[in-house]
């Protein structure tokens, strides 16, 4: 039971750091909408979208959600089954910060945003098409011109920072690197990455809502 445990995490801290790549990448590739010219972002949405390399990785991408979504709500079963509320409340509360104490919400909350997101970008492009005329990037600007939809979305973006943040430093625990003179780097690694992540998401939904406002 213990190795399975372990095994476990291991595979659900490999999937939850190659999502963290993933991130980063996605940053970068929706921060090039900042730039004035429109065909820099559609230049790299279509090579994403018809390199045969990065078509093949979507679907490890996928299934890399999958397995990390699957692990951590099984392990958080196996968690609630093997200690005692009451216990668990008083050694989480005293020993750990917020961001790891709310994991299983904020997770929650990330996999609703995710269904979301993947309905408004991916299926609308993958599935349906894009109307006549327009382009990635106006599919991508256009969704925040609400500002009920863009603070949805800065909001997602602030929970999905709080948990990287016990994401990011979990997930190099439970594959070995754990030793109190690298703890301390791993941690402000972490805390930079969650906040760079919901910050620069973040940035790029408010920049493109004020733009957008003043335009209409």
């Amino acid at each position: 039971m213990e190795l399975s445990s372990i095994i476990r995490k291991f595979i659900m801290a490999l999937s939850g750091l190659f999502l963290i790549i993933f991130l980063i990448t996605h940053l970068v590739i929706n921060s090039l909408t900042l730039a004035s010219s429109k065909d820099l972002f559609n230049e790299a949405a279509h090579f994403m979208a018809t390199n045969p390399i990065i078509y093949a990785m979507q679907y490890v991408l996928a299934l890399g959600f999958i397995i990390h979504i699957g692990m951590g709500i099984k392990l958080t079963i196996q968690n609630k089954r093997a200690r005692s509320q009451e216990y668990v409340y008083n050694r989480m509360s005293k020993n750990t910060d917020l961001s790891s104490r709310s994991m299983i919400v904020s997770g929650g909350l990330v996999i609703v945003f995710l269904a979301l997101h993947l309905r408004d970008y991916f299926y609308q492009m993958k599935f349906v098409g894009l109307p006549e005329g327009t382009t990635d990037y106006d599919l991508v600007v256009n969704l925040f011109t609400n500002p009920y939809y863009t603070a949805v979305y800065v909001i997602a973006f602030i929970v999905l920072g709080v948990h990287l943040n016990h994401g990011f430093k979990s997930a190099f625990q439970s594959m070995g690197a754990n030793h109190k003179k690298y703890n301390p780097l791993i941690k402000i690694v972490s805390t930079a990455y969650s906040i760079v992540i919901a910050l620069g998401f973040s940035t790029i939904a408010i920049f493109h809502f004020i733009n957008q406002s003043s335009i209409l």
